[in-house]
């Protein structure tokens, strides 16, 4: 007896083909990077300290009992933010959030462990790349719902309406030319005292019913 197979799972590889999946990681990526880059040099600037690749590729710049450590901490908050940004507008499907936002925080760990020949040992950069992937995996998720549940405009809307008042108007002023012919052809004419009969026989006038008081 042949088994029932499970239907396969709703994500990222089952979605989107490996080409076009692996531009979107990239693109992704590269946004992240980029984001904690600029933001790392700006607060490096603005505190007089000097900046390193350790701040983005590092993990011993990241604790919790510096005031460096939590300004880094915030940082990669940030870019979490970015990155919600970016998946909102680039994945745009809710469903695919969970495994963009996951893959993006692993790639990270492995380039972090490659970068400093150690597996992150600090508690706090532990805390904080969990805290970012919530706040990726959540507003990725409100974001692309937001998006997918956005009204569809096919911009025939404005023509649309133009048409159906101009049908409107063509429409009353065919009936209202309809009606005063069809009253002249009953042998009637609104707002006139003359009409024609319809048995040709001439026109005729419509007089007032003179009361002479009899009942």
């Amino acid at each position: 007896m042949a088994r029932r197979r499970k239907p396969p799972r709703s994500g990222a590889v089952n979605e989107l083909p490996p080409l076009r999946l692996l531009g979107q990681i990239a693109a992704l990526q590269s946004i992240y990077y980029a984001t904690a880059l600029v933001l790392m040099l700006f607060t490096s600037l603005v505190a007089g300290t000097r900046f390193n690749l350790d701040l983005v590729f590092g993990w011993a710049n990241l604790r919790g009992d510096t005031t460096q450590g939590w300004l880094v901490g915030f940082v990669w908050l940030c870019c979490a933010g970015v990155v919600v940004v970016a998946m909102v507008a680039l994945i745009g499907r809710s469903k695919l959030v969970l495994d963009f936002a996951l893959s993006l925080h692993f790639i990270h760990l492995v380039i972090v462990t490659f970068y400093t020949g150690f597996i992150p040992r600090n508690v706090a950069w532990w805390i904080t790349m969990v805290a970012s992937s919530v706040v990726a995996v959540a507003g990725g998720t409100y974001g692309c719902q937001w998006r997918e549940l956005r009204p569809i405009s096919f911009g025939g809307n404005a023509r649309s309406s133009n048409n159906t008042d101009g049908s409107a108007e063509t429409a009353g002023e065919n009936g209202t030319a309809g009606g005063e012919q069809g009253d002249e052809e009953m042998g009637f004419s609104r707002g006139r005292g003359r009409g024609r009969g319809r048995d040709g026989a001439g026109e005729y006038e419509m007089v007032g019913i003179q009361d002479n008081g009899e009942r």
